[in-house]
């Protein structure tokens, strides 16, 4: 009896294992159905999140953060970085041109300069406009009347002028303040009245420019009497430098003065 069950349950055993190999079959396809519809899901979120970050990072700043918040990031970026964002956009250029900018920039362009330009102080010119007639001017290297009329300037001779002179001029014995010139619109020149250099003689100046093809300066100088010519300079603080062989001028700076100082117009 019992080895007719032996042989019975043997006679059912490769059923036994083609039913179990088939439910292991199912539940692997099952695993593999299940883990294709996860991955699908995570690369289409995946995607999708993509699609989203794209599309904030295409969208323009300036319609994501809006106009206050645009108006603070321009204000820490330097003066040439805010110029070139005037051109993105014309909204950009009315963010990025505003007086809240250009304003403590212009503050700090001047900041240390000797002298302020006449041209940046006209009322009702915008910040942006004043900054850039600043720099402009701050490159000049043509002095004009009204430079020389508008400051005050030291006087002082030079090593190679002859003794005599140096033993009156205060520069060199150190016996008080050095020595000052006014020019003056009708074309003279004169001094403080205790000068004893200059000893109360008539005086007059001209400046002389001559311009060669496209604006370029062949020649500039300027001249007091028959003396010899002086020749002009400009420093980084934007004051000017007279000076010849024999003496020196050097306007002194007056960034304080109302209304600014030099031309009240461009000049190349």
């Amino acid at each position: 009896m019992a080895q007719a069950e032996l042989q019975e349950k043997q006679t059912k055993a490769p059923e036994s294992r083609q039913k179990y190999d088939f439910v292991g079959e199912e539940m692997e396809r099952h695993r593999k159905r299940k883990r294709r519809k996860r991955d699908g899901v995570t690369v289409e979120f995946v995607e999708k999140k993509k699609k989203e970050e794209e599309g904030v990072l295409r969208r323009d700043p300036l319609e994501v953060f809006g106009t206050d918040i645009m108006l603070m990031i321009l204000s820490n970026l330097d003066a040439r970085s805010v110029a070139l964002s005037l051109l993105v956009s014309r909204g950009w250029h009315g963010v990025a041109s505003s007086d809240r900018i250009w304003g403590p920039k212009l503050e700090e362009l001047w900041l240390g300069k000797a002298h302020i330009p006449r041209l940046t102080q006209i009322r009702g010119l915008s910040k942006l406009v004043a900054y850039s007639l600043a720099v402009m001017d701050g490159k000049r290297n043509r002095i004009m009347k009204d430079d020389l009329c508008d400051h005050v300037w030291e006087f002082h001779f030079n090593k190679e002028a002859p003794e005599y002179w140096r033993n009156l001029d205060p520069y060199w014995k150190g016996t008080g303040p050095p020595m000052r010139r006014y020019f003056h619109p009708d074309g003279s020149q004169s001094a403080d009245p205790d000068d004893k250099v200059w000893g109360g003689h008539e005086c007059c100046y001209l400046t002389v420019t001559s311009i060669v093809g496209e604006g370029k300066i062949r020649e500039h100088y300027v001249r007091i009497n028959r003396w010899p010519r002086m020749s002009v300079s400009r420093k980084h603080d934007w004051s000017w430098e007279l000076s010849n062989h024999l003496y020196s001028y050097a306007s002194i700076p007056d960034a304080d003065k109302e209304g600014g100082t030099g031309p009240q117009y461009g000049v190349m």
